[in-house]
């Protein structure tokens, strides 16, 4: 299922709904990586569709690769002040995150780097309620893709929006 209009998705019967960040949530940048706030940009629509989501399903959660971390491309704290700041803005428009896990391995063998689970089993600790079969993952890759078919989870592609 290929999807860009994200308020139309329903997601009433998804126990948790794991989001990718980067072409999900916001704008991928060709070439490079969102490495501080004044680079991000929300995708249109994603803020509305997750204050709906947050009515519809109990936990959302971001899972994200940062390979521009593990690179030295930018640092930890960068990231965590566009998460922060991320946040705050879903926040004011009725919207939640439960939690965000992140990778910044640059290693794909890396257990926590998608497509690998080890993310989702980061999510099974903090919410040890949660049955993968009963989740829905919206990515814009294969690498989501695979990751949600590992975790035995539904799954959403949307098509990535670049900023040129």
């Amino acid at each position: 299922m290929n999807h860009r209009n994200l308020t139309d998705i329903d997601v009433f019967d998804v126990q948790a709904l794991f989001l990718d960040r980067d072409g999900v949530i916001n704008k991928l940048l060709k070439n490079d990586y969102v490495k501080i706030w004044e680079e991000f940009e929300f995708l249109p629509g994603i803020i509305e569709a997750i204050a709906k989501w947050t009515n519809q399903c109990k936990y959302i959660i971001i899972v994200t690769n940062q390979r521009g971390v593990g690179r030295g491309l930018m640092k930890e704290e960068d990231l965590n002040d566009i998460h922060k700041k991320m946040i705050k803005v879903i926040e004011s428009k009725k919207g939640k995150i439960d939690k965000i896990y992140y990778c910044t391995d640059i290693n794909s063998s890396s257990v926590n780097r998608k497509p690998n689970i080890g993310m989702a089993k980061q999510a099974l600790i903090d919410f040890p309620e949660i049955d993968f079969s009963k989740c829905l993952m919206i990515g814009d890759s294969l690498t989501d893709k695979e990751f949600a078919e590992k975790c035995n989870m539904k799954f959403i592609l949307v098509e990535s929006f670049f900023d040129h």
